[in-house]
């Protein structure tokens, strides 16, 4: 896994029940045929631009959500957001790989008004890299669990080795917690969720060493439900 090819291919060879992999499955519902293959195109790409960049940090939150990196294959990253992160990166070119209305992810946007401010890339990922759901419910998030987290350990570990990071941000308590025994500097910050916006913009513009905008401050929270509604998107 010392490639972002050799990487992706790997990740996509991962099977567990209750886990969605968008390397390898397609939805029946809202994924195009070659949907897999998008993802996985889209995630050697983001990885093959941060190395290009000499990107020095990675944000790792807990898994991937079902509106964001289960439908793009870039985490922490929803289609609305697709191009932004493109763009960040140096111009690289990611596609969707669903098909209907595009659908946004509330800490997605979250975080991609955090990244444009700041104005430098970070590698994105999460813990556990894969989508885990309720068993009878594939469009639901869930936590993973310790048996999941384990084989999904060397992952993560392959991430880590092959971007050679000067930190890590960890995005919420339980990413923390998973990381403490990481040897390379990791710094906390809360999950944008439930109520976390603020404190979570005011943790990275610190780490980032930038002063907090006034209209970041005030700004008030994001809806959980339906973030790009206004502009015709699927409430999500």
């Amino acid at each position: 896994m010392k490639t972002p090819k050799s990487f992706a291919a790997a990740l996509s060879e991962m099977r567990l029940p209750s886990v969605f992999n968008p390397y390898s499955d397609c939805c029946p519902v809202y994924d195009r045929p070659d949907a897999a293959r998008l993802r996985k195109r889209n995630l050697e790409r983001f990885l093959d631009a941060a190395l290009e960049a000499r990107v020095d940090t990675i944000w790792i939150a807990r898994d991937l959500g079902y509106r964001g990196g289960r439908r793009t294959g870039v985490p922490l990253t929803d289609e609305i957001n697709l191009d932004r992160a493109g763009s960040l990166l140096g111009g690289v070119t990611l596609n969707r790989a669903t098909r209907g209305p595009i659908v946004a992810e509330r800490t997605a946007a979250i975080v991609w008004s955090v990244l444009a401010r700041i104005g430098v890339p970070a590698v994105l990922w999460n813990i556990f890299p894969l989508h885990p759901h309720e068993a009878e419910d594939p469009f639901s998030n869930r936590c993973h669990t310790r048996k999941e987290r384990d084989i999904a350990w060397p992952i993560l570990v392959a991430l880590i080795e092959m971007i050679r990071p000067r930190r890590i941000v960890a995005i919420g308590r339980d990413a923390g917690m998973a990381l403490s025994d990481i040897d390379i500097p990791v710094q906390m910050v809360r999950h944008p969720s439930y109520g976390g916006q603020a404190a979570f913009m005011a943790g990275l513009y610190e780490i980032y060493g930038l002063v907090q905008d006034r209209n970041d401050a005030e700004a008030p929270e994001l809806p959980l439900m339906g973030v790009y509604a206004a502009n015709g998107v699927v409430p999500a």
